[in-house]
């Protein structure tokens, strides 16, 4: 529950107040090397593990001697804090934490903490007395936790945080989301009743995903706004996704966001360990483009994952040690201190606010019942569950501490459960359950005017732009400053695209796509894209950001497209999946009137963010209401590259594909390729969009658009072939082979087969494939041609669905044939492989 004015507190006395304060002490050249020592490592001679089994001491690589000097020393570096900051480089943050460490501490109200304690023990007590051997995933052990958060948001908003968002394991959540984020017992005690099944039939999810909000109200009276992220059982999933949310939310305020918006994300100590998306978020701290703030990362931390003991999830003395590859601070902390936790917490938000720096907190407990409350830990750690079957709970051992007896304050809280957990119990047993499993909870304003669910067919924006327009945006797009060294590659390339927007060449698609920018930004929306190498783009195509050849200066032309332009952004992100394309996903959640997009260097590589690729972008509305428009933009293309620069694997978005819950294109033409870019922008409807995007395509000149195909008109989700009569063979296809086909045809002076292209793959366009087909009533036979073998690309979606429009007709199909690997390794069996592939589509052989 938010820490209130109501709650009994304590005011601070003048003695108090003096003892906050740093103390007087000698600044002797011995004690200053005593106490580098420590500084250095005395975490690892400190108290942290509360059952005394695991984090031995260990000895000091340099021992230190003797005396007064070590004993003060070990005071403030050897008790329950283990502070690990002496690899920051900066002398002015160690000095900082060194102030902080090396004084004496008072907590501020025992009072509040008692209380604190007391509804996170009762709340897991009345749980398991009346849901015995349910999932819940536990706080108990660890209840500190709830405490520790009330000092951290406290302090927090004193320094001008407004709003915290934060991701959160599944152990302590339901706890928190009541104790914390204020959300009513009743609400989630109904969920363990269960809920009105027709509200969640297909989507849902468990109780322990869902997200939460709230108002936190400090002791002192502020506010503080809570939103605890919806996440997956893929434990880290959710980190990168709440720092770009966090990072829309910052831009959105503008220069004082990133003082007012907290990110926090509460981990697992085994997950924190050994997930790697974990590993690639940590490096987003401090790059361009990613920065938030610093994020608050607090490690509840069991010494146990599952059943493995520390050593077998951790190669090194901590969890946290994978955060000393950044210039952080790191502090354990032994939850059964809990003036220790509420001095960290306190140090934590203050280091934050002034730094501007991650922080990494260590809150080391045990968990008192097994992994989840069906599993018996006894099985795998008898001894360690021996002793914690007689451990008192935190609150008992706090409340002995203080010399308070808790039992009326106890019998409060538990009263306050029971009558929520009995109502919840009623309504169920009469059948009037009517709970509702809230996977929409209210969106913020800027998500109004912007729907999901099913596809409105009048959603299709007109997308084409007047010529004059075009010609003008040109202009700015072929511009750079004056004395600006472009490289003469480039300027070569910026003379052509002067004659593209002028009419005089045909467009390909980096240009058609940067015209597309332009015309969004003009009208200003808001622009995002990122990826690896995405600056340039990884087939030299796109060149959005100019370098000077002498001074390496960057000069984007999108940025000077009109006055009260939208932001553009474009970063050339670190060498990540899984972390980087969960940031932009959780970005679009929060900025859903900008184009934003994630581009995969080739589309093999998005199978690095399966994880978000399945657990949110696909499935994100369905369990949690959640909507996104993110673009991924995918390299596909077969061209003898080998098997990953080769498939963007079509057939795993296919198969995700459901509900209207993504979009999924390929677009053909550079024409194409602009209107939908825009159409994403311009519609109400908000579904992710996987674009499977050219490589070689992006200059082949059956791709290439004049520009009058950009200027009326809007995106087509079928091309329909007009340039044959009575054709015996309709061949329909996505993609690069259909262009290769289109080539050869002429060549071959065929006048006897049809060429269609489906450019949209889902939401499957049934009505605008039946019309191309039916434009050729002498064609008696319809063949589905790929570039894929035959366990891949879109052969096992299409072929069903086709055979539903064809009618009469003979339907086939011509492929690779399957294969374990996506594609060859070598350029000339690729060409053999292609010529058979466009011999048996054409019918003829050359």
């Amino acid at each position: 529950m938010p820490t209130t004015a109501t709650k009994p507190a304590s005011t601070k006395t003048a003695a108090n107040k003096a003892a906050a304060q740093p103390q007087p002490s000698s600044n002797s050249p011995q004690r200053e090397v005593v106490f580098d020592i420590f500084r250095r490592w005395g975490f690892l001679q400190a108290t942290l593990d509360p059952l005394g089994q695991y984090l031995p001491a260990e000895p000091f690589p340099t021992p230190a001697p003797d005396g007064p000097d070590s004993e003060e020393a070990r005071k403030y570096y050897c008790g329950s804090i283990g502070a690990e900051f002496m690899h920051i480089a900066s002398p002015e943050k160690r000095e900082w934490i060194q102030r902080e460490l090396e004084r004496d501490y008072t907590v501020e109200s025992t009072a509040n903490i008692l209380t604190d304690l007391i509804r996170a023990d009762v709340f897991e007590q009345v749980i398991q007395q009346r849901y015995l051997g349910t999932k819940r995933f536990s706080l108990e052990g660890l209840t500190a936790t709830v405490p520790f958060l009330s000092q951290l948001f406290t302090t927090a908003a004193d320094l001008g945080v407004e709003r915290v968002l934060f991701a959160m394991a599944h152990r302590g959540r339901l706890n928190v989301m009541v104790n914390t984020v204020g959300r009513d017992g009743y609400e989630i005690f109904s969920k363990f009743e269960d809920v009105d099944p027709r509200t969640t039939m297909g989507g849902g999810d468990v109780k322990y995903h869902m997200g939460a909000t709230g108002d936190f109200t400090t002791a002192h009276g502020k506010t503080v706004s809570l939103h605890l992220a919806s996440n997956p059982s893929h434990l880290e999933a959710a980190d990168p996704v709440v720092m770009g949310r966090t990072r829309a939310r910052q831009q959105r305020i503008g220069a004082e966001g990133k003082k007012q918006i907290l990110p926090m994300i509460i981990h697992g100590d085994a997950a924190y360990a050994g997930q790697g998306i974990w590993a690639e978020t940590l490096v987003l701290a401090t790059i361009k483009g990613y920065e938030v703030g610093g994020t608050i990362q607090v490690i509840t931390n069991n010494l146990l994952g599952f059943t493995a003991n520390p050593e077998e999830s951790n190669s090194s003395r901590f969890a946290s040690d994978i955060s000393k590859r950044l210039p952080i601070p790191i502090f354990h902390v032994n939850a059964e201190d809990l003036t220790a936790v509420a001095r960290v917490a306190e140090l934590a938000a203050k280091y934050r606010q002034e730094f501007s720096s991650d922080v990494v907190i260590d809150l080391i407990g045990y968990r008192r019942h097994g992994h989840s409350e069906v599993d018996d830990p006894t099985v795998t750690q008898p001894r360690r569950y021996a002793k914690i079957k007689n451990h008192p709970t935190l609150s008992k051992l706090y409340a002995d501490q203080i010399g308070v007896d808790p039992t009326e304050e106890i019998k409060k809280y538990q009263d306050e459960f029971l009558e929520a957990q009995r109502k919840a119990a009623a309504e169920e047993a009469k059948g009037k359950n009517t709970f509702v499993m809230k996977r929409l909870h209210e969106l913020p304003e800027y998500w109004h005017g912007f729907t999901g669910g099913a596809l409105s067919p009048s959603d299709s924006p007109v997308t084409g732009i007047d010529a004059a327009k075009l010609g003008e945006l040109t202009t700015k797009l072929v511009a750079s400053p004056a004395g600006f060294n472009v490289h003469p590659k480039v300027a070569k390339l910026l003379e052509q695209r002067a004659e593209m927007g002028a009419g005089k060449k045909p467009l390909d698609y980096g240009f058609a796509e940067l015209l597309a920018y332009a015309s969004l930004l003009e009208a200003g929306k808001p622009v995002r894209l990122s990826g690896q190498d995405s600056q340039r783009g990884t087939f030299n195509h796109r060149h959005s950001v100019l370098i000077d050849t002498e001074t390496e200066q960057r000069w984007s032309p999108l940025n000077h497209i009109a006055d009260n332009q939208g932001k553009w952004e474009v970063y050339n992100s670190m060498l990540s999946e899984a972390g980087c394309l969960g940031y932009e996903y959780g970005f679009s959640r929060d900025y859903p009137e900008a184009l934003t997009l994630w581009e995969a260097q080739f589309g093999d590589f998005a199978n690095g963010a399966q994880i978000i690729i399945d657990q949110f972008i696909a499935a994100g509305e369905a369990k949690w209401g959640l909507l996104s428009g993110l673009v991924m933009l995918l390299p596909h293309g077969y061209e003898g590259q080998g098997p990953e620069h080769s498939s963007a694997r079509i057939e795993r978005y296919l198969q995700l594909a459901a509900q209207d819950n993504i979009q999924i294109a390929q677009p053909s033409t550079a024409a194409q390729h602009f209107h939908l870019l825009r159409r994403q922008a311009l519609r109400t409807w908000r579904k992710p969009l996987v674009v499977f995007s050219p490589k070689s395509m992006l200059r082949h000149p059956d791709a290439l658009s004049p520009l009058s195909d950009l200027t009326t008109g809007r995106f087509q989700p079928v091309l329909a072939d007009t340039s044959v009569t009575n054709p015996r063979r309709i061949l329909l296809c996505t993609g690069k082979i259909g262009h290769n086909l289109r080539v050869e045809r002429a060549k071959r002076k065929l006048d006897d087969v049809a060429i269609i292209f489906i450019d949209q793959l889902y939401p499957w366009p049934e009505e605008e494939i039946l019309a191309a087909i039916n434009q050729h009533p002498s064609a008696h036979e319809v063949v589905w041609v790929q570039e894929e073998p035959a366990n891949m690309g879109a052969l096992f979606y299409v072929m069903p669905r086709l055979k539903q429009l064809v009618g009469d007709r003979a339907l086939t199909s011509v492929k690779r044939v399957a294969s374990a690997s996506p594609a060859t390794g070598s350029a000339k069996a690729h060409e053999i492989e292609e010529k058979a592939l466009i011999d048996l589509a054409l019918g003829h052989s050359h």
